[in-house]
């Protein structure tokens, strides 16, 4: 098998790190592994495949010989140095939201729009999805597939580790701060995330609605190519180190049953089904960290419309809400597009 020199930019990142781990995981033909962050990391060093990798600072420079690109490093870094990479023969997927809703640039989950990766030779730019739309479009694809989705609300519950490391340390120090009944800092987040729930995630609109939440609204657009899907999202950030929750309410165009739904979900790419209330078994974020799949559960019928369903999605927001995504996408690019 032929083996390509892969960057990862923001390599010492939250996401960064999981998209080295997983390229190792995974097995991906790496050749020649190119680890590039801000000033602050120059010194490290980072493991893979029992090897120690020098971390370099990121410059227009830095994508000499380089065929794919992982970023991960913020949306301003990925307009300025995305182009570069690609006017260099990289391929760049980006974690980032600076290309989602470019028209010509492809916004791919695997399991759901894997042809879209074709396009990817106009700008040799592909996205990455935000993490909550890509764990609820691996859910919902099957379903409409099968009978076609109208309208879909939903209400996140996302963990703080899709801001970063800051977030993690701050929601770790007000805990400690708490039960130990010392003062508490508060840097990430406008309000105290520890035992609290903070229905704000990114910068409010003009529409009332948070960056975040149009995102999911615009993005699951884009990628199930329903331009007129009714879609309304509340996302919020409660305090939980790894992995997203989401609440789910969708309007078929034609009825189906919870029995069917389960049916669909149990063959679905990516999805596992985790749905016995009698039981009390149901998908936990505790339980998905660290898995690759994203769980379903609470699955019932909305008895306040003819066509309704409930669900609950929940998906490790660094796996595959971003690094498996990421690697996943480049799998499919060697695999069938790139010589």
């Amino acid at each position: 098998m032929r083996e390509y020199n892969v960057a990862v930019v923001g390599a010492t990142g939250v996401v960064g790190t999981e998209m080295i781990s997983t390229l190792e995981r995974r097995n991906f033909p790496v050749k020649e592994l190119i680890l590039l962050a801000s000033e602050r990391s120059l010194g490290r060093e980072l493991t893979f495949r029992g090897k120690d990798y020098p971390v370099r600072v990121l410059s227009e420079d830095s994508f000499k010989d380089v065929e794919i690109g992982l970023f991960s490093a913020g949306g301003n870094i990925s307009r300025r140095f995305a182009p570069v990479a690609a006017k260099d023969g990289c391929v760049v997927i980006d974690n980032t939201s600076a290309f989602r809703m470019e028209p010509d640039i492809p916004l791919v989950v695997p399991e759901v729009n894997p042809e879209d990766i074709g396009a990817y030779g106009t700008r040799r730019i592909i996205a990455n999805p935000n993490c909550s739309t890509i764990q609820m479009v691996v859910a919902l694809k099957p379903i409409h597939d099968a009978v076609g989705i109208k309208r879909i609300v939903v209400s996140t519950y996302q963990a703080v580790s899709g801001t970063g490391k800051d977030a993690i340390e701050e929601l770790t120090g007000q805990t400690r701060a708490l039960l130990s009944l010392k003062e508490l800092e508060i840097k990430v987040y406008p309000h105290r995330i520890a035992f609290n729930c903070l229905p704000h995630i990114d910068v409010f609109l003009d529409n009332g609605y948070t960056k975040e939440e149009m995102k999911m609204v615009d993005e699951t657009r884009k990628i199930l190519k329903t331009p007129s899907m009714a879609v309304t999202a509340t996302t919020v950030r409660v305090p939980v180190f790894y992995g997203h929750s989401e609440s789910v309410n969708i309007e078929t165009e034609r009825k189906i049953t919870p029995d069917e739904v389960r049916e669909i979900l149990s063959s679905a790419p990516g999805v596992t089904v985790i749905d016995n209330p009698d039981l009390s078994e149901y998908p936990l974020a505790s339980d998905a960290a660290g898995k690759d799949d994203t769980f379903v559960g609470r699955i019932r019928e909305d008895e306040s419309i003819p066509n309704g369903i409930n669900m609950w999605i929940v998906a490790d927001n660094i796996r595959k809400g971003a690094a498996l995504n990421a690697v996943q996408i480049a799998e499919i690019l060697i695999d069938k597009h790139l010589d």
